[in-house]
């Protein structure tokens, strides 16, 4: 993922990611050939890369030819939940040929994950372990290299946010409005990760329909942070749209969280 933190609107913020985006296509066509520019659900590219780095540099390379360079970060959704067997992390788990020998433990992975956040402009990892590995993310929080982002580790459920505020577990919350079950509740939530100085991302999910709702409630939580997938497909484009009338409707009293990302005011 990409956070263009240096415009100086979201319409600014809109354009830069819009722009990157056309050429990552552009890049991976030439590279990898026109099946690769395939999208997925949240239209992501899917290339036939062979590591984590090749795919960072990728997108790299696309900021540097749109000419954002320092002024867009990176984040990850790592999702680690999908690919932890046991206490392991299987770094095979989408190969068809797998050789059963890349599997990681949790050290391991804050070691990939340290390297990562020291040689790219990495500012945000979400789900970097397991669920239930409250242990390794504990350890990777503390080290305060970049935000680290809690999804299945903590359901947008209040004991479990609590839990993980008094163990430094992670220090950012994902907030799925439909996860959580209400608004109210949603709102709750925001309201606990804000008490601990936490980060707030608003989330879209997997197979979203095109309503917009999550664009208000990032802006009426103050969250800083949204996330709603690439700017191609309908259910996408509709909460950027909605974001960008809110933007207009406010005017001059409106304010883009650009480099104060993680701590916009309620």
């Amino acid at each position: 993922m990409i956070l263009p933190i240096g415009a100086k609107n979201f319409e600014e913020a809109m354009q830069m990611g819009s722009e990157t985006y056309h050429h990552l296509k552009d890049i991976i066509w030439e590279k990898y050939g026109s099946d690769s520019c395939n999208i997925g659900d949240d239209g992501g590219f899917a290339p036939n890369i062979s590591s984590i780095t090749e795919g960072l540099d990728l997108v790299i390379a696309a900021i540097d030819r749109a000419g954002y360079n320092g002024r867009i970060k990176l984040a990850i959704d790592a999702a680690a939940t999908d690919f932890c067997v046991g206490k392991k992390y299987d770094l095979e788990f989408k190969s068809a040929k797998k050789s059963g020998q890349n599997f990681k433990t949790g050290d391991d992975m804050i070691e990939i994950y340290s390297q990562l956040c020291s040689e790219y402009p990495l500012v945000s990892i979400e789900q970097p372990f397991d669920k239930d590995d409250w242990e390794h993310s504990k350890k990777f929080t503390t080290l305060e290299l970049c935000q680290v982002v809690g999804d299945d580790l903590l359901m947008s459920d209040p004991e479990r946010i609590k839990r993980a505020v008094n163990e430094y577990t992670c220090d950012a919350l994902t907030l799925k409005a439909s996860q959580v079950g209400t608004v109210t509740e949603a709102i709750e939530a925001v309201k606990q990760a804000k008490d601990a100085h936490w980060g707030v991302m608003v989330s879209h999910r997997s197979g979203d329909t095109d309503d917009s709702f999550i664009a208000d409630l990032a802006v009426g939580a103050a969250a800083g942070q949204i996330k709603a997938g690439a700017p191609c497909r309908g259910e996408c484009l509709t909460k950027y749209n909605q974001l960008l009338r809110i933007e207009e409707e406010f005017g001059s009293e409106g304010v883009y969280a650009g480099e104060n990302w993680r701590t916009t005011a309620s």
